[in-house]
């Protein structure tokens, strides 16, 4: 059994690669989106540029990072938001892309520009979409930081891969279950930040 010590550091460390890929996940996707609104070539471009990753196997994903940028944290983070684009990506265009027209004509018929309709209209009514893709993007992200342990992320997949090699199961186990806890929190936290965000009279 390793120190608790140990593992509340690397437990730190995994939230912090995950949480940082996702966050640069969702930072390159929601613009991207916004600029697709106003040009159909290029939200099929972008959508195929994510089906494309998507299809690439994730240990495949993270091998192919290390002849362009190396090991490490860094090229840790590139690996895990190159697989979390598609979920956030699709989820946030169809959310985006699906609200009621007859919204969007009434909203400019009382004056609103597109910045307002994007802010009050379509936003709000595609929450429950982004939000769906930002949850599974979040546990997708939980799940491939264990993996970057290959080419030095650190985090638990360290843990993780010892106990397997040594055929370890406490070891193992001790790994696993903080992983599991994370992926619980990280569904937990986004619920609730969707629940706040989402105005009253869209609750159902």
């Amino acid at each position: 059994m390793i120190l608790t010590a140990e593992l509340l550091q690397a437990t730190l460390e995994h939230l912090v690669l995950t949480y940082t890929a996702l966050t640069a996940g969702i930072l390159v996707t929601i613009p991207l989106i916004f600029l697709s609104l106003y040009s159909a070539r290029l939200a099929s471009m972008i959508m195929r540029f994510a089906s494309l990753v998507q299809a690439v196997p994730s240990f495949a994903v993270v091998a192919f990072i290390v002849p362009l940028i190396g090991i490490g944290f860094m090229p840790a983070v590139l690996a895990i938001m190159l697989r979390v684009l598609l979920p956030t990506i699709k989820n946030t265009y169809i959310g985006l892309f699906n609200v009621d027209s007859t919204l969007i004509e009434a909203s400019k018929g009382i004056g609103l520009t597109d910045f307002q309709i994007l802010k009050h209209i379509r936003l709000p009514n595609a929450y429950p979409a982004i939000f769906a893709g930002i949850k599974f993007a979040a546990i997708l992200a939980n799940s491939i930081a264990v993996l970057t342990a290959l080419i030095g992320g650190g985090g638990l997949g360290p843990i993780i891969f010892e106990g397997l090699t040594n055929f370890n199961t406490v070891k193992i186990l001790t790994g696993v279950l903080p992983v599991i806890g994370i992926a619980l929190f990280l569904d937990f936290s986004f619920s609730r930040i969707e629940q706040r965000l989402t105005p009253e009279y869209l609750r159902k």
